[in-house]
């Protein structure tokens, strides 16, 4: 119960790595607030989870929704103590001249806009309380950049650096904040990643991961619960490789 008395927001926690999440956080004695885009998803995962689950629908990349998304987290539960920015989106695999400018938009704004946004809304929250854990979750394409995914490298390459910024101004304040890079997984954006799901391109992505498999939400949810616990107290500003050994 290494989360025990503490309480999450988990954006983009209906599906996919923030479901894992979600999980582990559930399962380690949080309270969760499970935040989509996806309101119907959200209510009915957090009706699937219990008591300690609510649900929130907000869109992370519009600044009246994040702020009420704040509210109404704080107002469930009287403090929050872990940020878990983990919403994200992809563009199809393009060569970077051809990515439409509504799609490098929406890969601004949900993937890098969005950690902006829940700062402005939540840090002076936990600068108040003295104390806070916020998780980015960004990707080994910030570090190993894969070609034709190249504004969706930038961002997350941008989240990384975000993290260390973060760390670094708020560490004084009590408030940890770290990233997690996942390599490609079991997940909605799976398909946009690769360009096509087949078993042959499948058999490709994967020979790039020495572990030789996928990340899975369940991984996710160990090392974000670590990084979020008081047993990472001395641990700010890192953004570990979850990835089978694909940056190496």
């Amino acid at each position: 119960m290494r989360l025990e008395g503490k309480t999450a927001i988990i954006t983009g926690g209906a599906s996919g790595f923030g479901a894992g999440i979600v999980d582990k956080f559930l399962a380690e004695g949080a309270r969760v607030a499970i935040v989509d885009i996806n309101g119907d998803a959200a209510e009915e995962s957090a009706k699937q989870k219990g008591e300690n689950a609510v649900a929130i629908k907000a869109n992370v990349a519009s600044g009246e929704s994040v702020q009420k998304m704040a509210e109404a987290a704080i107002n469930a539960f009287g403090k929050v103590d872990i940020l878990v920015n983990n919403a994200g989106v992809t563009h199809m695999p393009t060569p970077l001249e051809d990515v439409s400018e509504e799609d490098f938009d929406r890969v601004y704004t949900v993937n890098m806009k969005s950690v902006y946004l829940t700062a402005k809304h939540l840090i002076p929250h936990m600068k108040a309380n003295g104390a806070g854990a916020i998780l980015n979750v960004a990707s080994t394409a910030g570090v190993s950049p894969r070609p034709n995914l190249n504004w969706y490298n930038c961002s997350k390459g941008w989240m990384i650096t975000a993290t260390k910024t973060m760390a670094i101004e708020l560490a004084s304040a009590g408030i940890r904040v770290n990233a997690i890079n996942p390599v490609a997984g079991e997940t909605p954006l799976l398909k946009s990643f690769m360009g096509e799901d087949t078993p042959d391109m499948r058999a490709k992505f994967i020979s790039t991961i020495p572990i030789g498999r996928f990340s899975t939400p369940e991984d996710m949810g160990n090392a974000a619960c670590f990084l979020c616990s008081d047993e990472a107290s001395m641990v700010t500003g890192v953004a570990m490789e979850v990835d089978g050994g694909r940056c190496i």
